[in-house]
């Protein structure tokens, strides 16, 4: 639902790529899963948002990707691409890889163009770009069920760049994958941010993986989901193992895990 007092000057004048104002999401079954919640995301911004399981991290990732409406309040997300060229302002990356498991890692990737009724033209050219991003090339003749699970999750990501996004929305990609696979995926997340300048919108439950990722981390509160607390991790960039092995690290890891402790004691009590 956009917001009519904002217009698109003043929305790209403050510099943001995402604002919820006052958003709440009611079900059908009278669950309130989230908000009220405020959030703002500037242009390539690159946030996390931190909280239990159940707390509408993933309702607000589904609220700003328009494949949800709000029960009230409003969404605002800045529209630059043009649809006609197979563009899309945003990209969404899902827990699951979702690949089709009958078509190719090339084809898998060609879907978001083929949707959108992209030029077929220059989407063989994309396709291989985006592969080339996620380190995939060698790949794109395999089929999934030839595929590890972090190489599945690097298609979903191809998958989500090819239509060359302003804003890439993750829910919570690495969460099935083992602790090698996920630290070199956040590294190689991180690179692509850098190289790309897009903004993300990350889901987690892992106070790690935020703190590592993020230039800030949202705290959540359980459900009905709100921002308790907001943590900007300022570190020298670019970042790597020797951030993640720091007492930098631990010290911004200790500071979030405390303020997310009482998300999960009201949990408990629910």
């Amino acid at each position: 639902m956009a917001d009519p007092a904002v217009s698109e000057t003043d929305f790209d004048a403050a510099g943001l790529a995402v604002r919820l104002r006052a958003v709440t999401k009611i079900y059908d079954n009278r669950v309130t899963a989230l908000g009220p919640l405020d959030l703002d995301v500037a242009k390539g911004e690159f946030v996390s948002l931190l909280g239990p399981s159940g707390c509408g991290k993933s309702t607000a990732l589904r609220l700003i990707a328009g494949l949800s409406a709000p029960s009230a309040g409003t969404v605002n997300v800045s529209h630059h691409a043009n649809k006609k060229d197979g563009r899309h302002p945003i990209g969404f990356v899902f827990q699951e890889p979702t690949l089709m498991p009958w078509a190719s890692v090339r084809e898998n990737v060609r879907l978001p163009l083929k949707l959108s009724h992209a030029p077929a033209t220059d989407a063989d050219s994309r396709i291989e770009d985006a592969l080339a991003q996620v380190g995939l090339s060698e790949f794109a003749d395999a089929y999934p069920r030839e595929l590890s699970g972090g190489m599945k999750m690097r298609v979903s990501l191809a998958r989500a760049l090819v239509t060359d996004p302003d804003i890439l929305l993750l829910d919570e990609p690495f969460a099935a994958l083992d602790e090698i696979t996920r630290f070199r995926l956040n590294n190689d997340l991180l690179d692509l941010w850098r190289k790309l300048h897009k903004t993300v919108v990350f889901v987690t439950h892992s106070v790690f993986e935020s703190v590592y990722l993020s230039q800030r981390v949202t705290v959540m509160t359980a459900r009905p989901g709100r921002i308790s607390r907001e943590f900007r991790i300022e570190t020298r960039e670019p970042r790597g193992e020797e951030f993640r092995t720091s007492a930098e690290y631990a010290g911004y890891c200790r500071e979030v895990s405390s303020a997310l402790a009482p998300s999960y004691s009201g949990q408990r009590s629910a």
